[in-house]
């Protein structure tokens, strides 16, 4: 697992396009569980496109320490240990 925001943002540039499995913290012991493609990285945050059948809404973003803090989980479809 990345130790710095800097790798975790390296990594999640090489996966730039490729489905995912989100896993959020949602507050008060709930758990948010959705899929979508990994669309856009920015300096201080990450963007995925949702999947338009499943979701209300169509992009979700979320910064890097949240990945770091583990609020967020991403696991990448095409490789199962390539859990961010």
């Amino acid at each position: 697992m990345p130790k710095t925001l800097a790798d975790i943002k390296k990594s999640l540039d090489s996966n730039l396009g490729k489905r995912l499995l989100l896993k959020a913290n949602g507050g008060r012991r709930k758990t948010i569980e959705r899929s979508g493609v990994l669309a856009e990285t920015y300096q201080a945050v990450f963007v995925v496109e949702l999947d338009q059948d499943e979701n209300a809404f169509e992009r979700v973003s979320y910064s890097y320490a949240d990945v770091l803090t583990e609020t967020v989980e991403l696991t990448f479809e095409d490789t199962a240990e390539n859990a961010v």
